[in-house]
């Protein structure tokens, strides 16, 4: 169906095996599978098609055994509040935004900038942001399936570029949004400031000097990134831990050598030629899925794969594809105005 819709833009499916599988052919064809759906989901024409969403809709519903029916969904803000919102089971994440949108006063252009996450709260006050929602995704369905991982579903900003602000301040909603979100990434210790700034940031907040507050937080370092809870990395050698802030056209890894020495290391987002994702299956004690992202990158005039082994990889992925598209819509943008 896509292929009568979208022709070439379409990659080729797969070819499958028409004699009995090995376990090595079965997990090559799984592997392609898996490809197969990366690049499928970078076309956002195709993703936001009723074919693609009517089967990804259809397959959640019928792989859980949810019925479409009335339900309630709490989705929750940064300063930890919650919305409660009267949805169908069947309403996709597009759908809940809007509802969202409508409840909390939040002009309709203005809905493309912020996104859906499902997100964990640890002891101690850490925050972990599972993974963003796809357009497509069930909300409701998802959350049912995450019980076990206690996740909580939020709304938070959504673009790689801090100077994108600027266009949301004028709405009370959004700038609210903003606002509490950048509140949390400071308590939480997302960002750096230094001591002055971090006073300053504390002057301001206590005064209520919400548009300042977020005009002195897009220059501190690290503002606008996403951050992924510490991993495994293979660079610059393997067994390596690793804390990652994805942003300012980067992904920025604070490295822990085996050594304990760390290394700050940027790897530039257009020295980066290309990734994928793998779900490698659960770990020894079978508690968690492993998930490894690679990626090609130009080191000095070398191209070579570096491996992220994170739970958050599909986040990351999105991260990527968001920064991706925010520079080709600048550099269209720039094309024009010359």
């Amino acid at each position: 169906q896509l292929r009568q819709l979208f022709g070439s833009a379409v990659p080729a499916f797969p070819p499958k095996f028409y004699l009995a599988m090995t376990k090595s052919m079965a997990d090559e064809r799984q592997s392609q599978l898996e490809q197969y759906l990366q690049n499928v989901t970078l076309d956002s024409n195709i993703t936001n098609s009723d074919v693609f969403i009517g089967f990804f809709r259809k397959l959640q519903q019928d792989t859980f055994k949810i019925q479409t029916q009335r339900a309630f969904l709490d989705v929750y803000l940064a300063d930890s509040s919650n919305i409660r919102l009267d949805i169908q089971t069947s309403d996709t994440a597009e759908r809940v935004l809007e509802v969202i949108s409508c409840k909390m006063g939040l002009s309709r252009e203005l809905i493309k900038y912020f996104s859906l996450f499902f997100f964990q709260d640890h002891d101690g006050g850490a925050l972990s942001v599972v993974k963003k929602v796809a357009d497509f995704e069930l909300p409701y369905v998802s959350l049912q399936t995450m019980k076990e991982l206690h996740c909580k579903l939020g709304i938070r900003k959504w673009y790689m570029d801090p100077s994108l602000d600027t266009l949301l301040m004028d709405c009370r909603a959004s700038l609210n949004l903003l606002y509490m979100q950048a509140i949390q990434e400071v308590e939480r210790n997302w960002v750096k400031p230094t001591e002055g700034q971090m006073q300053e940031l504390k002057f301001l907040q206590k005064n209520a000097s919400k548009a300042k507050f977020l005009e002195l937080i897009r220059e501190i370092q690290f503002y606008g990134y996403v951050r992924l809870d510490p991993c495994i990395c293979d660079y610059p050698e393997e067994g390596c831990s690793a804390d990652i802030y994805v942003g300012n056209n980067e992904i920025n890894c604070c490295i822990k050598l085996p050594t304990n020495q760390t290394k700050e290391v940027s790897f530039k987002i257009n020295r980066l030629r290309s990734w994928q994702v793998t779900f490698l299956g659960a770990t020894k004690d079978g508690e968690d899925d492993t998930l490894e992202l690679r990626f090609e990158y130009n080191d000095s005039g070398t191209w070579q794969w570096i491996i992220l082994y994170t739970k958050q990889a599909f986040l990351l992925s999105s991260c990527l594809k968001k920064i991706i598209s925010e520079q080709m819509l600048k550099a269209a943008k720039d094309d024009q105005e010359m």
